[in-house]
């Protein structure tokens, strides 16, 4: 059997996101004598999964990465935020490594193949997949070159060890194989659970220290996610048929369950201010409709603007399919599980003029506290 086969058998999808056929992926970058970037920046709003790999299991990764982009001709490289405690790890097992910029969209596939060969970490336009080769929006020639993530590498390395059929033990027989989670919630942050495809949402809510208040916000995928209920997060499946009802899916493997004792609007006017910041600077949903969110959810979080709630919903609906990344696309849906699941609170601050700082439900909350 080859390994093309093998993880075709498997039905192993990258564990970055995208959930790509991974089979399809090392097929094509043979086909092409492609380079390979294993991705351990952990790019996703409080993602912790790929560094915990490089930590545990660098030596299943490399085996791996030889497996994917075997020969002399074709150059294994490992990409990792600058300053890392993984870039450390990677740099000092004497690997070559990728230092990657601390941005949001850094570490995006095409980001990532425009930093190795000489350009900015910035996404780049594809007209065919750079798996293939091929040349930019400015002309300039790109290397075939295949970018997976690190737990991919490591569950490749597993199906080449164990076989298919042990890897489609765990999961589902949609989404097969084990997988990892970060998960944080007050007082944890980014620990990761080993965990597969169709385990209740509640079990994995657990390692998080729960049972949690009824009140407690639960994100799940990170900034490209959904916001759900602590109830509604308690009645699923972490698998991506049963979280599409909230418009969230496995995704990245994140999971975070905030602070009830911290106002939403506050929580979510945060992030936003952060993503509109994170922006490439070269498309026009980033450039432009980032920010005009951003305002739009800060004008209606502190009263300035009523209005500011039909321009949103406008807006939003303009950002997806629109970029060189799907960068504006996560934003949107985060913002639409935003407002669906703090809608009505949203809509007291933007009635009744409160600051971030004076938000009624929190005052409340912390009067509760302090006389309990």
């Amino acid at each position: 059997m080859t390994l093309v086969t093998d993880l075709r058998d498997a039905g192993l999808a990258g564990r970055g996101g995208a959930a790509f056929s991974t089979a399809t992926k090392v097929e094509a970058a043979h086909t092409h004598d492609a380079d390979l970037i294993v991705n351990a920046c952990d790019g996703e709003l409080g993602a912790a999964k790929d560094g915990w790999v490089v930590e545990h299991h660098l030596d299943a990764v490399a085996r791996a990465a030889a497996l994917v982009a075997p020969g002399r001709r074709r150059r294994i490289r490992y990409a990792a935020h600058r300053g890392s405690a993984t870039a450390l790890r990677l740099r000092s097992a004497g690997l070559d490594l990728l230092e990657v910029p601390g941005r949001y969209v850094s570490s995006e596939e095409t980001s990532l193949i425009s930093l190795a060969q000489g350009g900015l970490a910035r996404p780049m336009t594809k007209r065919q997949p750079f798996v293939r080769g091929g040349t930019d929006s400015t002309g300039r020639r790109i290397r075939p070159t295949v970018v997976l993530n690190s737990e991919t590498m490591w569950r490749i390395g597993q199906v080449v060890d164990y076989g298919p059929e042990w890897f489609r033990s765990f999961g589902t027989a949609v989404e097969p194989g084990p997988r990892l989670v970060t998960i944080s919630a007050p007082g944890i942050r980014g620990r990761v659970v080993q965990t597969e495809a169709g385990t209740p949402v509640a079990d994995l809510l657990h390692h998080a220290g729960g049972p949690f208040p009824e009140t407690s916000p639960v994100l799940v995928g990170g900034l490209g996610g959904a916001f759900l209920t602590i109830a509604e997060a308690r009645g699923l499946r972490w698998e991506s048929q049963d979280l599409a009802r909230f418009g969230a899916t496995v995704g990245p493997g994140v999971i975070e369950v905030f602070d009830d004792r911290q106002c939403p609007v506050v929580i979510v006017d945060r992030i936003l201010a952060w993503a509109a910041g994170e922006s490439a600077g070269q498309c026009g949903p980033c450039m432009f409709g980032l920010p005009a969110v951003a305002g739009d959810w800060h004008a209606l979080a502190v009263g300035a603007d009523p209005r500011a709630w039909a321009r949103l919903q406008e807006r939003v609906g303009l950002l997806p399919g629109r970029g060189a990344c799907r960068f504006p696309d996560g934003v949107a849906g985060f913002v639409r599980s935003a407002l669906r699941v703090f809608g009505p609170h949203l809509a007291v601050h933007a009635a009744a003029g409160s600051s971030p700082s004076g938000c009624p439900d929190l005052d409340r909350r912390a009067d509760h506290v302090r006389t309990a």
